[in-house]
């Protein structure tokens, strides 16, 4: 017998779940079962390489609805997993059984307040739905490289932005959360209300409560100085090695980068002129005049890229830099914070990456750190900096189970080859594996800090997310 059938037994004659049907009749939005016939999709999440498979799939259309799904899972002894997109669904993959997948796709409204430079966003709004309408006023969020990452799960975890060394996570923008509690209340944390809650949420993850809607502050930048410089794979160590003395060198803040080894598939979707080939690239965004920027890369732009995108460009189209997918994909990834890049581990981080099995993986970057990244503040949440100067990701495609193992191994051939230089902690956005969550934060202090607020307002630990922080006591 399912979770499912046990707090919900199926009726008699129609076979559906008696309970979940009268909570649907609540609802402005759905709920759908396993006997539902669009059950697969509903359950699917934008990673597809992972097998969703909860007790009930929830798809609110407000708080309201919300409200009414907690108050139904605790009153049956379900779990409720919020979910936005499902970016970094791995490591819920096994512990879905008892629980409902609460999924906001269907609140994306994003209100612009233009004079007081912030938005209020819904629980499933994407970035596009923030960046775009922010910027016909001039103004730039803390987005990240993909257009279709949701703001709350993103925001929740930190946030590495484009704007980050200038401006510090993402987190740090928040300035209030509507959230529902595990107890059915309605509340909004800011400075003010719930200071404890608050700080939990800005870097702590989706733990302690159903996001409703986020208040982001937003930027005065309408345009930056940003693309990307192409050369064939095989000058990937002397492109690795002058980008990480480049990066050592006294910058302002204002400027940000990724070194990446990149295996352009052979989608037809993809210009023909990257389509099935392997390159060295280096990203960066300078918040700044095109000459200065100009000026700043030219050490790089003298190794003689083979593709050179530089240029003026609208904020919102730094959503597009990156090139990651807009649309859900099979993938696996991992990462590895780094306190420091000598040279010896770009010789170990290329070898590893460009070796034999290098085709498995679609992309291996180092991102730049530092700046106001690095800088903590009174002010700022459970995750407000990371003191490191780089953090490594590798990922590759996996839509098969045999790939899936191919691209698992070579991924961790990559992180066991600069282990050594790891931080010794880790960023929760960029983890997508089941971690212990200790390991998330650099001291015990912090994380026996979220215990405690989680014990406040979840003592039941009913609301359950990718990272899970356990109640105290």
């Amino acid at each position: 017998m399912s979770p499912t059938e046990t707090a919900a037994q199926r009726h008699p004659q129609t076979g559906t779940y008696t309970p979940l049907r009268e909570l649907s009749a609540v609802l402005t939005g759905a709920i759908v079962s396993p006997d539902d016939p669009d059950w697969d999709g509903a359950r699917q999440g934008w990673a597809l390489a992972v097998d969703q498979r909860p007790a009930a799939v929830a798809l609110p259309e407000s708080a309201e609805d919300i409200v009414a799904i907690v108050d139904f899972a605790r009153e049956h002894g379900l779990r409720v997993a919020p979910q936005g997109t499902g970016h970094n669904a791995h490591p819920l993959e096994e512990q879905l059984g008892n629980s409902i997948l609460l999924k906001t796709s269907r609140m994306r409204a994003a209100q612009i307040d233009v004079q007081n430079r912030r938005a209020r966003v819904e629980a499933g709004a994407l970035w596009m739905d923030v960046t775009v309408p922010a910027g016909e006023h001039g103004l730039a969020a803390m987005a990240g490289s993909s257009p279709d990452v949701g703001v709350v799960g993103y925001t929740l975890g930190g946030g590495l932005s484009w704007l980050s060394r200038r401006h510090g996570l993402a987190a740090n923008s928040v300035r209030a959360i509507e959230v529902v509690t595990s107890d059915g209340a309605h509340i909004r944390a800011d400075r003010d209300h719930h200071p404890d809650l608050f700080w939990a949420l800005r870097g702590g993850g989706g733990s302690f409560a159903v996001v409703t809607a986020i208040e982001i502050e937003l930027l005065p930048i309408a345009q930056v100085y940003a693309g990307a410089m192409f050369w064939p794979q095989d000058r990937a160590h002397e492109v690795f090695e002058a980008w990480r003395q480049w990066t050592q060198r006294e910058q302002p803040d204002e400027i940000i980068s990724v070194a990446r080894v990149l295996n352009v598939p052979p989608f037809p979707e993809v210009p023909e002129f990257l389509r099935g080939r392997s390159f060295v690239v280096v990203e960066a965004v300078y918040l700044g005049e095109d000459s200065e920027g100009a000026e700043l890369i030219a050490p790089l732009r003298a190794l003689g890229p083979e593709i050179d995108t530089f240029s003026t460009v609208p904020a919102p189209a730094l959503s597009h830099l990156h090139m990651d997918p807009d649309h859900p994909v099979a993938g696996k990834g991992d990462s590895v914070v780094l306190r420091e890049m000598p040279a010896e581990l770009v010789n170990e981080f290329v070898a590893a990456a460009t070796g034999p099995a290098g085709s498995a993986l679609l992309s291996a970057e180092i991102r730049q750190l530092g700046g106001a990244i690095a800088r903590p503040g009174p002010e700022q949440g459970a995750r407000g900096s990371i003191d490191a100067p780089y953090i490594m990701f590798a990922v590759g495609a996996a839509p098969t189970e045999a790939l899936r193992a191919v691209v698992k191994a070579h991924v961790a051939g990559v992180k066991r080859a600069i282990s050594r230089w790891g931080a010794g902690y880790e960023y929760l956005n960029f983890v997508e594996r089941p971690v212990n969550s200790r390991e998330l934060y650099r001291d015990d202090y912090t994380y026996r800090r979220l215990q405690a607020i989680k014990a406040k307002y979840d003592p039941a630990d009913i609301i359950q997310s990718n990272h899970p922080i356990r109640p105290a006591g």
